[in-house]
């Protein structure tokens, strides 16, 4: 394994970066923010990202103890990398991060590519404040939940919820960049008929208005 990098500055943003500010150890937090993750499935969610350079990455982050590996019991028996508690503490970093680029965003590229669960942390901080529980979103290009109001385990998660969620939200992607640059919150644009809400939940019913 090669020698850590290091900036050699005594200051704490210096020896933030010498931890996360190589190139992809951001954006692969963010996928692991959703839970364990296989390396395949890593792969996937990164577009761009070389196998050689994911891999090192993750080595990294394993040694600064960000990650660690673990092989699941039978029948599954595949690695899977994880955040650690440290790791997970850089979630209020990565909700900052895409508030600040939030305005670059602007209209989509014929090469962006676009996963559906990349909106779930701007979502999630859209809806901060509302209320607790389970919340399953619907976009054209897939589906993905959010816990909203927990301190403990994956705030999202790829795909519906493992269990009946509190809330359901149907919308598109123009709507949740909105609320990511914040020209809309969340609840203006449930009363401008932009988000779709079921569910009787206390959430839901937040949301609503009742």
């Amino acid at each position: 394994m090669s020698p850590r990098r290091s900036y050699d500055q005594y200051c704490s943003a210096a020896r933030a970066l010498d931890a996360v500010g190589d190139r992809w150890t951001l954006l692969i937090v963010r996928e692991l923010l959703g839970g364990p993750r296989r390396y395949t499935d890593l792969h996937a969610d990164l577009p761009g990202v070389s196998t050689d350079v994911l891999a090192s990455r993750l080595r990294d982050m394993e040694r600064d103890g960000l990650t660690t590996r673990r092989r699941l019991p039978p029948p599954g028996a595949v690695y899977v990398y994880e955040l650690t508690d440290r790791g997970a503490e850089l979630l209020p970093v990565l909700q900052a991060l895409g508030e600040w680029g939030a305005p670059a965003l602007g209209e989509r590229g014929a090469t962006d590519a676009v996963r559906a669960h990349w909106f779930a942390l701007p979502l999630l901080r859209g809806l901060a404040g509302e209320g607790e529980g389970m919340v399953e979103v619907r976009l054209d290009e897939g589906e993905f939940h959010v816990r909203v109001g927990v301190s403990d385990g994956p705030v999202y998660g790829d795909g519906p919820a493992p269990q009946e969620p509190d809330v359901r939200l149907s919308l598109d992607a123009a709507t949740c960049t909105a609320v990511s640059r914040g020209t809309s919150t969340v609840l203006e644009a449930v009363r401008a008929g932009r988000i779709g809400v079921t569910g009787e939940g206390t959430l839901a019913k937040a949301l609503r208005g009742e």
